[in-house]
Formats: structure tokens, sequence, C-alpha cells
């Protein structure tokens, strides 16, 4: 049996698969090394009736998440990994690299996310060539979920927002200036509430206020990522993977056509594929 585990910020996507054949399939919550030491890790498989019933007869994990960017962090999420399933061998990689696997399989081309965080790279058809990118929720996450949140947020509190939405925020969100900000300063993993905002935008899709945004979120992921990318590997497939990516394509597809950015494929989900992928190679 093999695990295949595809963890954004918000949760932990889990497949289990016997000989081609899904045996489970369910979320936990999200595992990010940045944020959840081996303890807590270890306790959210044990939590977990499904990881309790199989861990036995699992003998390949292949773990990806936003966070496990480096041999340091990889390395908290196997060690907790390989105390709880004692027969499987383990693999640890970075979200984007599941990105690319996902879209492109073996073959090259240039792979971005776009869900509650954004990221983008060079995969030759084997490995993804690191970069500058990804530089989180604070630094960078061009266009992406965290980054609606901030740009809404923002917009509320400076007044700026059109009555008409802003209305409706006040009447989905019963938010005012003092709890918006405690939640974004002073509460643990600010980029997931932030990210939460991500459905008001698909709620009020059209809404030409939040088109904007989002438009200019997308450029702002296109010009930072995608055309440098672009222009080291010209007349490569660019490939774009995640929730937002997905949920707001016509915007996206509109900002690549006027970049000159040709998209060859959106998919929400990369674990479906995934699993697809390392099924037929056990």
């Amino acid at each position: 049996m093999i695990a295949v585990v595809y963890s954004g910020s918000n949760n932990a996507g889990w497949r289990l698969s016997f000989k081609g054949r899904t045996v489970a399939s369910f979320n936990t919550n999200a595992i990010n090394p940045y944020f959840n030491d081996e303890k807590y890790i270890t306790q959210i498989l044990n939590k977990n009736i499904n990881l309790i019933h199989h861990a036995e007869e699992i003998r390949r994990i292949y773990f990806y998440g936003a966070g496990a960017s480096s041999d340091d962090l990889q390395q908290v999420i196997h060690n907790a990994f390989s105390g709880f399933f004692k027969f499987a061998k383990v693999t640890v990689g970075h979200d984007i690299e599941a990105a690319a696997i996902a879209c492109c399989k073996n073959n090259p081309g240039i792979v971005s996310i776009c869900a509650s965080g954004s990221n983008a790279a060079w995969y030759d058809g084997k490995k993804v060539t690191p970069n500058n990118f990804g530089l989180g929720y604070i630094l960078a996450d061009e266009g992406s979920g965290n980054w609606l949140g901030r740009q809404l947020i923002k917009s509320f509190m400076s007044e700026t927002m059109p009555l008409n939405l802003r209305k409706k925020f006040e009447g989905r969100y019963d938010a005012d200036r003092k709890t918006l900000l405690e939640k974004v300063y002073r509460q643990k993993q600010p980029a997931l509430f932030l990210s939460s905002f991500s459905d008001f935008y698909l709620d009020n899709r059209d809404d030409v206020y939040l088109q904007t945004i989002i438009k200019t979120g997308f450029g702002k992921l296109i010009d930072t990522c995608i055309l440098p990318l672009q222009k080291q590997h010209p007349d490569m497939p660019v490939h774009f993977a995640g929730s937002v990516a997905f949920n707001f394509q016509d915007c996206l597809q509109e900002n690549a056509e006027s970049a000159g950015v040709k998209i060859a494929g959106i998919i929400k989900e990369p674990i479906n594929n995934l699993l697809s992928y390392y099924s037929n190679k056990n």
C-alpha cells in the first residue's frame, strides 16, 4: 500500500492506494514544518482512524507540502512519519515539486502554485530548479489567497471599498478594525486567516471591484515569477495548480494573454494526479 499526501496551508489531503485502487481518501490538519514540530505532527497521525488502521500496511509514503523547503524542515516530517509508519519508506518534498509532477509528469515545464500562497519554478522533467521565489505570506505570495485577503481587509479598514461591497462584508463577517488587526497581528498563523477571505471573492466573483483586485494579483504573479522563468526557458509550457488559479481561471487567462503567456493547463488540486503518478510507479 502507498500513501500520497499533499499539504497546503489549510489542510492536508491524503490518498491511500493498494494496487491502483484507492483505499481511503480524507483530509487532516495541515502539516507545515515551519509551524509544526514532530510531536504535533505525530498527534495528527494518531488522531486519524484511517491512518491507525492502515499504518502497518503502508510501504511507501510520498509527502509534499508548503514549508518543506529545506533538508532540516523535511527531516521534521520524515522523523514524525517514520516513527508512526514503521514499515514505510518516506519521501518528503516541497509543494512546488508536487505541482510540477502533477502538472507535467516527466516532461519539462514552468509550474506555478496559486492557492493559499503562491510560488513558481522551472521543472526539467525530473527535478525543480531552486530559485528566489516563494518568500511567503509577508514578503511575496503575489495573487494568492492570503494576498487577496490582505487587499480586502486593507480596503475595508481604509474605507476605499465600495459601499455595497462593504455592507456585504460587514454582514458576513461582523468584523471591526480592532478584531481584524488582532487576528492579523496577534494570532498564530495569520496566513490562514487572510486566505479564508478567498470565499468572499468567489461568492462575489461578478463584482468589478473584486475582479480588479484579482487581476492585479495575477498580474503581479505573472510579472514577478512567470515572465522571468519564461525568459530563461522560452517556448516551454506554463502550468498552474491551486484553488485560486482554478476558481478564477478566467481572470488568470486574461492576464496571461495580455502578458504573452500561453497557459498549458490549470488544475485545482495536485493530489489526484500525484496518486495516479505514484500508483503507476509501484
